[in-house]
Parts: structure tokens; C-alpha cells; sequence
């Protein structure tokens, strides 16, 4: 029997960075580091504890990930799936950073002398600092006392080491397992450092640990006055009209323009569903057309890399607005000064800003880069309908810094405005969504779609009994709204207690009696008879919508049809199911900004990096016989794309029958001449068959995240057979089958019978 001892009470949960996907998908997304203690053996070795989460159950449970000898050139799958799913690839195959860091590092380090590496990942700026250090010495430094790298996260402390020994670095770099902010002088580094490298930025700046992990680092690990790269980093806004952004977050004014009697934000609740006040992570250039520039970029805060930064502090802004408008938000971004001289920049600014011919306010063009999606573009929403504003106005606003992020407020002359003071009456009742859900619940066509599908539902029989089984306040609504009769059940397995407080705020603006609504607090799976009062079930509807679950691959939300398979003893013989059906389509699409960024690592500055590749799900320049990941994108985001093709029905999922495999198999005919990087897959919701109405979660709407399989290497299609060149193909053939025991999708393509994956 293994006994754990707790490594580190006071952190339990060790969460490694560069995460972009959600809690509820089958991957290890959070990490308890043990100390193993042999009983045979004094000895003590690393293991970690990685929490496996099922996409059809919403079932968790915890694995041992062991630790395997550094000799073992196998990586095991749990981790191979986990660094797959970071942005550690995209942020590598950026040229752009990697050339900004080895150049400053470069600039920086003139003698040699103790360095840190805070966050150090694959050891990159670990290497550029080591080989710097050879060149100022002299000779190779082999004792690993000039360069220390902390890297607290097993798995990528693991390849970490691979990639230091393949390129003969691994006596020149000592690595600790631990953050930066546990290290203790004389007990994991030997002296203070000179110099500090780092990159624990996220689009934010802050969200990665960046203030503490700088606190901790001046005031235990560095010297007085040390260097840094990156240097100085400058946040940068911008007051912008969008009614795009506006729908994101203000349901409010969307169901005013809707009016179809429902109401999920009545008048005196308006907050009551909303978005968490926060900045949110967003690729603005895609949306460039649609916004509105109210104003020229203005500094915000700025943060010197070789100074203790502080906590908490607050700047008033006075910004002169350029264009009459209505300020529905302030999008921000960061330039790095990477070296002290002001020579090297990287910025993360949107393409307007470099495109601009004016660069006052924006003066270090050199430090643009090209498409990549570790780093983007941050919105703040202003609440409700946003401010109006004049031009030649000058509006006054507050930025606010706390250890972890940026926020803002509009100020009028009486003072902050009152659209920033929370609505009393929402208390706990609140429930916060992601941007992209409050946008679609505001959007008249699917409203529209389900309300028409739930009424022609309704109105061919006597339903008595109507169960909501995912986390749908919507649907729930609509029910109620639809049939002054039937009883709604409904699950909410993800919002849970807040979904039912809720509902009694909103009932009297719904036209909701006491007793229509009843909430379960369990699982599907618990449910008996005696929970439905000894009735069977008439109707079974979901949107199919899982809180939490909103950045998973398309056929994950496929947990709808495991749990109507689990619910088949309490539904009557003539049950109504919405959807009623699942229809896995794809099409194929010229993607080179996103293929860039998952490319195969080969020379990075100088360094091999090509024994990370499967490790951290490489796709492009892969060996054929390699399968990379399949991946959600907001499609739209991802730089230039061009379909290529029209889109294909691989499969369907009858939800009418229980959950099962099943198989499918299309052939793609190429549309549009281009260069194929890959395909794109989604799931249409069949809501009422008879009428055909349909949700379509496709590249075509902005509110789904869809499933990316990118081709080991890019293709030149054309849709003239009869004139191919010979390195041209004119269709395609996917095979797709459906695992209903682990909700995983297998898929397979042939080019002309040429398997690529």
C-alpha cells in the first residue's frame, strides 16, 4: 500500500500556466504535488496527483501520474494530453518573441554572473542566458551555478531536462521543482541573482503571478539594482464603439430589441445574468471592422521588471475622445521594452494600431508581430448600454491594479457611475457566464429557434411532466412560458443552487406561478420515480448546455445523450426529445496563421526543440504515422481562414436511441482553390425534425467553439480534377467513429486514399 505525504500544505492545488481549457473536459487540469515515500526506501521521489474529469459523466476522479526515470524517452499519455491543450506550442513557433528575448538576453548579459529563470518552460531563456555566459567567460560554465530554472510543474520540468540534454546543456542549467515564489536562499539557489529572465506573462500581464512572482523575486532571490528581461512593460488602451461587444455582455438591451416575452434580465435585475467584471481575452483584429475607435491609445500603467512592483494602486485618466459615440468598451494591450538601452520591443497591439500611419502614442512599430494566439488582445466591458459620449470630450476614467489584474470605471462629474454598483436585488442569485453565452442568449434567431421548436412540441400532446437536464435557465424559461400546464424538472448540474434562487428572482417577470419549477439537487444518474413523483418523464429538453463545459471540443456537449441514456426507465413510451438529433459535419479550410502556430518544433535560436513536439501536441511538419490533437478555436479568431470547401454530414447521433458508437464516413469535394491546412469540424442540433429546425454551432457563428484537426502538412487543392498539377488534389475522404464509453472522437483522412492522419 503507497502512502503520500503532503509536499506543501499551504498549496494544494498547483495549477501550471498557460491553460485555455475548461474544467470539465477529459484532460488533468489541476495538479497536487506529493512527496513519495518508499517504505523500503529513505529515498524520496516526486509524484503527482492530476484530475481526470469525464466529458459525459461530469464525473471526476483523481490519478496518480508516476514519476518515470529520466533515462525513459516514453512520455505517458495523461501527460502528453495535458501540455497539448496549453499555449506552450503556439508560444514557441512565435519567431517574433523568441528573437526579442535572445537579443536582449544577449544585450543584457555583458559579464558573467548568477541568473534566474522564473517560469522557465522548456528551458529556452535558460539556454539563450548559458550560451551567453560561455561567450563572456570565455569557456563552457558546466557546473550548473549561473543559470538556476524554476519550473514547479513535473511534467514540463521533464521535458525541460530532455531538451536540455539534447543540446548538451543539462551541466550548465540546474533546474528546481519548485515556484519561484518557494525558493529559499541557501537552500535551493546559493546566492542572489544578477540577472532575471523571464516570461509569466499572460494578455492580461498580470494573470500568470507576475506582481507576486517579481515581489518575491526582489526581495529574496535578486541583488540590489539586477537586470531583467524583459525590462519594462507598458499597458495601452482604447475607447471603442462595437455593437458586437455590446451584445456580449448587455442581454438587457438585446431582449428589449427581441421582445418575444421572455425575460432573463427583467428591468430592475438588469445584472441579475451577466459576465464576471473582468478583462477578457479576445483577438480584436478579427472584429476590426465592426469597431468604432473613440479615442487614440492612451498609456495605463507601466510595470520596470528591475524594480519591486507594488500591490494595489489606482490611476485617474483623462482621455479626449476623437468621435461622437457610445463607449461600449476599452480594449488594452502591452508593449515589452525587453532591454534597457529601448532598442527591442514586442507589442501585443491590434492590427489597427499597426497599421496606423500616426505612431505617437504607439512609437515602437519594430515591435509588432504577427498572428499568434498565447497573446491577445483584453476587453473590459462597460456595463449595461456603455456611456454616451461627444467628440472633443473628455472623459474621465479609472484604472484600478491589484495583485492579479486591471480593472476600470467611467467616471461622470457626480462621480463613478452608477451602472458599476452592483444591483442590490441580485445578491447571491447572480450567475456569471462567459461572454460568448450571454451574446447567444441575447440572439433573436436562436431564441427564436427554440421557442418555435419547444411550441410546436408542446402543442402536439398533453405534457405533464418536462425535464431540463443541462444547466439551461433559458430553456427552463421557455418552458414555463410555453405551457401554463406542465411540470418543469430541471437538473442544473453545473450552476446548481444558483440556478433555483434564480428563478424565484425572475418568476413574476416570466408570468411563473409558485410549484411550475421544481430544481433537483442531483445527478441524472440518481434520479428514480420517486423523485418525479411517480410520473414518467413526457419531454426531455437541453440546449445542450453545460456550465463550465462552454471551450470544449463540439461532441463533448454529447454528455446530453449519455445522460438521456441513463434516463430511459423514467421516460414514457412516447417521450419528446429536443434536440432530437446530433449531426457531426466538417468542412475543409486554409488556416496558415493557426498551423503556424502549431507546427513542429525543429531550430529554436539556435536550439533543437523537435523531442518536444509530441509532448505538447504538435501538428504541422509531423511524420505521417503522428497524430496531433484535435482542438477548440473560436474559428473566426484565428487569423486568415478561407473554406474551402462546402460542409459535409459525417455522422448523426440519434438521440431517440441510446448511446452508442457510431461510424461515419464523407467525401470532401474542394470548393475553392487554396492551400488545405486542415479541417473543421461542429455539431448541428436538430431541434424539431419535422420542421427542421436547426442550431448550427458552425465556423459561421461566432458563439461556439468548433473542433480543429490540422494535416501533418499543408495541401494545394483544386476543384478542377481535370486540371490538377500532380502536387494538387480536388476532394478528400474523413472517417470519423464515436466512442460513447469515453465521448472521445477518432478521425481519420485520406487525400486521394493517401492517409495523412
Amino acid at each position: 500500500m503507497r502512502k503520500f505525504l503532503l509536499y506543501k500544505p499551504y498549496q494544494i492545488l498547483n495549477l501550471p500556466q498557460r491553460i485555455s481549457l475548461p474544467q470539465s473536459l477529459l484532460i488533468p487540469v489541476s495538479t497536487i504535488f506529493f512527496n513519495r515515500i518508499s517504505l523500503t526506501s529513505p529515498v524520496m521521489s516526486t509524484c503527482a496527483f492530476q484530475l481526470k474529469l469525464d466529458p459525459l459523466t461530469g464525473n471526476s476522479e483523481w490519478i496518480v501520474v508516476e514519476e518515470q526515470d529520466e533515462q525513459d524517452e516514453v512520455v505517458g499519455n495523461n501527460q502528453n494530453t495535458f501540455l497539448a491543450t496549453t499555449s506552450y506550442l503556439d508560444m514557441l513557433n512565435d519567431t517574433y518573441r523568441n528573437m526579442a528575448y535572445r537579443r536582449a538576453i544577449e544585450n543584457t548579459i555583458t559579464e558573467p554572473c548568477h541568473v534566474i529563470d522564473i517560469g522557465a518552460g522548456t528551458g529556452l531563456l535558460s539556454m539563450m542566458a548559458a550560451r551567453v555566459m560561455d561567450e563572456v567567460s570565455g569557456s563552457e560554465v558546466e557546473d550548473g551555478r549561473n543559470v538556476t530554472a524554476f519550473e514547479s510543474y513535473l511534467p514540463m520540468g521533464k521535458l525541460m531536462r530532455k531538451v536540455l540534454k539534447e543540446n548538451a546543456m543539462e551541466k550548465k542549467i540546474r533546474i528546481v521543482h519548485k515556484r519561484s515564489d518557494e525558493v529559499e536562499m541557501g537552500v535551493d539557489i546559493h546566492s542572489p541573482a544578477y540577472v532575471m529572465v523571464s516570461e509569466i506573462l499572460d494578455s492580461e500581464l498580470l494573470g500568470e503571478g507576475l506582481i507576486p512572482s517579481l515581489q518575491h523575486a526582489h526581495d529574496v532571490l535578486l541583488v540590489k539594482n539586477p537586470k531583467t528581461v524583459p525590462y519594462r512593460a507598458t499597458i495601452y488602451g482604447q475607447l471603442v464603439e462595437s455593437s458586437f461587444l455590446q451584445k456580449l455582455h448587455d442581454l438587457y438591451s438585446c431582449e428589449v430589441e427581441v421582445s418575444d416575452g421572455l425575460h432573463l434580465v427583467p428591468f430592475g435585475s438588469k445584472r441579475i445574468l451577466g459576465i464576471k467584471p473582468k478583462q477578457y481575452a479576445m483577438q480584436c483584429s478579427a472584429m476590426s471592422k465592426e469597431i468604432k475607435l473613440l479615442s487614440e491609445p492612451f498609456r495605463i500603467f507601466e510595470f520596470e521588471f528591475s524594480k519591486r512592483p507594488e500591490s494595489q494602486r489606482e490611476i485617474d485618466l483623462h482621455i479626449n475622445t476623437t468621435k461622437d459615440g457610445v463607449i461600449h468598451a476599452i480594449i488594452s494591450w502591452w508593449v515589452l521594452q525587453l532591454d534597457s538601452t529601448g532598442h527591442i520591443f514586442y507589442s501585443t497591439a491590434p492590427e489597427w494600431i499597426q497599421s496606423s500611419k500616426n505612431q505617437e502614442s504607439q512609437p515602437h512599430i519594430s515591435g509588432f508581430q504577427n498572428w499568434c494566439d498565447h497573446w491577445k488582445q483584453c476587453v473590459w466591458f462597460v456595463p449595461e448600454i456603455g456611456s454616451l459620449t461627444l467628440r472633443d470630450t473628455n472623459v474621465h476614467l479609472q484604472a484600478i491594479q491589484n495583485i492579479t489584474s486591471i480593472s476600470f470605471r467611467l467616471k461622470s462629474n457626480a462621480g463613478i457611475e452608477e451602472s458599476y454598483h452592483e444591483n442590490n436585488n441580485a445578491g447571491n442569485y447572480k450567475i456569471n457566464l462567459l461572454p460568448e453565452r450571454i451574446g447567444i442568449y441575447g440572439d433573436k434567431d436562436y431564441r427564436t429557434a427554440f421557442l418555435t421548436a419547444a411550441r410546436n412540441t408542446l402543442q402536439a400532446g398533453d405534457f405533464r411532466f418536462c425535464l431540463v437536464v443541462d444547466d439551461s435557465v433559458f430553456l427552463t424559461i421557455v418552458l414555463a412560458h410555453l405551457s401554463k400546464t406542465a411540470q418543469i424538472i430541471s437538473i442544473f448540474p453545473g450552476l446548481k443552487e444558483k440556478a433555483s434562487a434564480y428563478l424565484d428572482s425572475v418568476a413574476n417577470a416570466n408570468d411563473i406561478a409558485n410549484g411550475r419549477i421544481e430544481v433537483l439537487g442531483k445527478r441524472v444518474s440518481s434520479l428514480s420515480l420517486n423523485d418525479l413523483h411517480g410520473e414518467k418523464v413526457d419531454m426531455i429538453i437541453a440546449e445542450p448546455f453545460y456550465y463550465g463545459n462552454e471551450g470544449a471540443l463540439p461532441w463533448q456537449n454529447l454528455r446530453f445523450w449519455k445522460e438521456r441514456t441513463l434516463l430511459d426507465p423514467l421516460l414514457s413510451e412516447d417521450v419528446r426529445i429536443m434536440p432530437c438529433k446530433g449531426i457531426l459535419k466538417a468542412c475543409a479550410m486554409s488556416l496558415p496563421d493557426l498551423w503556424r502556430s502549431r507546427m513542429s518544433l525543429n531550430d529554436i535560436e539556435g536550439f533543437d526543440h523537435s523531442c518536444s513536439n509530441e509532448m505538447l501536441g504538435a501538428c504541422g511538419n509531423l511524420h505521417p504515422t503522428l497524430n496531433g490533437p484535435c482542438l477548440p478555436y473560436f474559428v473566426w479568431q484565428c487569423g486568415v481562414i478561407e473554406e474551402l470547401s462546402e460542409a459535409s454530414l459525417i455522422m448523426e447521433f440519434d438521440f431517440s436511441e441510446p448511446i452508442r458508437h457510431c461510424f461515419g464516413k464523407t467525401k470532401i469535394v474542394f470548393t475553392e482553390s487554396g492551400v488545405c491546412h486542415g479541417f473543421v469540424f461542429w455539431i448541428d442540433w436538430v431541434l424539431d425534425k419535422r420542421n427542421l429546425t436547426v442550431i448550427s454551432t458552425g465556423p459561421v457563428s461566432r458563439y461556439w467553439k468548433q473542433g480543429v484537426k490540422l494535416l501533418s502538412k499543408p495541401v494545394a487543392v483544386n476543384p478542377t480534377s481535370s486540371s490538377c498539377r500532380k502536387d494538387e488534389i480536388s476532394y478528400t475522404e474523413i472517417d470519423a467513429s464515436f466512442n460513447p464509453t469515453t465521448g472521445e472522437l477518432d478521425i481519420k483522412c485520406n487525400l486521394n486514399h493517401s492517409q495523412i492522419w
